[in-house]
């Protein structure tokens, strides 16, 4: 009976990502079958601990986050956890060897998002790093399936990935960030005079991100390389639909990519990827 557990607690996780992101719940059904219920894990723990910061205001937030952390490391520890979503998130951490730094650099991060409302330089790195580039470090350790050289070789691609998809994800939802949780990410930026010449800078920033990151998405492991490179297209697209908007427009709508454009995406990356072109 106890792999029926485990089963039912990477079906939480699982069930878990795709009704909070059809975006990357597509792009997860698109590696290889090996790779997906630990990506699944690793994204069910993440959006749970987001919730907290993000969702439950009616509740003592900084309580359930500590309590939430507290039995996340006793779930690594003890490889075993009532709570599905820390049951399968250990099984992974376990399987493939997480560097625990990486856990406590995400709780970093969303300790943060309980009282800071403004970042400095450093302190927009340090959450960057935290609540997003240590995500794809986690999936890059499933990704090379224990090969430290490969991990090595790969990980400052991945981290870019990360940050790029977390500073378009700051664009998109700018709306929400900044009028209800009272939020400004990025350093130095009037959101209450947001100009054409600030978003231009914050987008060449995503650029680069953007740029660095295809250049390890070429190189990653077959069995992964598709999905992520769709994952990858889908951010790029929202980027280049939120490049065309209007600052004014970016405070007043959360930008989004339509079903009809994402399947395209898939049929694209797909001719590329059978052309082995990716």
């Amino acid at each position: 009976m106890m792999q029926l557990f485990h089963e039912v607690s990477r079906e939480c996780s699982k069930i878990t990502t795709h009704r909070y992101s059809t975006s990357f719940g597509s792009a997860i059904k698109l590696l290889h079958q090996d790779m997906r219920a630990p990506i699944y894990n690793i994204y069910g723990f993440v959006r749970f601990a987001d919730e907290i910061v993000d969702t439950f205001h009616e509740y003592d937030k900084a309580e359930l986050l500590a309590e939430f952390k507290h039995e996340t490391y006793k779930a690594i520890e003890r490889k075993i956890s009532l709570n599905p979503i820390l049951h399968s998130f250990q099984q992974t951490i376990n399987k493939y060897n997480v560097d625990h730094a990486l856990i406590e650099a995400f709780f970093r991060s969303m300790e943060f998002d309980l009282d800071q409302t403004s970042y400095n330089t450093a302190a927009y790195r340090e959450y960057i790093y935290g609540s997003a580039e240590v995500v794809g470090l986690m999936c890059l350790y499933i990704f090379c399936e224990n090969d430290p050289v490969k991990y090595a070789e790969l990980k400052p691609f991945a981290q870019s990935l990360g940050a790029a998809f977390q500073k378009v994800n700051f664009l998109r939802d700018l709306k929400a960030d900044y009028q209800q949780l009272n939020r400004t990410y990025f350093p130095q930026v009037d959101f209450n005079n947001f100009t054409d010449e600030m978003k231009r800078q914050i987008e060449e920033e995503i650029g680069v991100d953007f740029e660095h990151a295809y250049e390890g998405i070429v190189q990653l492991p077959l069995k992964v390389r598709f999905g992520v490179y769709v994952a990858y297209k889908y951010y790029l697209s929202l980027f280049k639909k939120i490049k065309k908007t209007h600052p004014t427009s970016i405070m007043e709508q959360r930008i989004r990519i339509p079903n009809y454009s994402k399947a395209f995406i898939v049929v694209r990356a797909g001719v590329k990827n059978q052309l082995k072109l990716i």
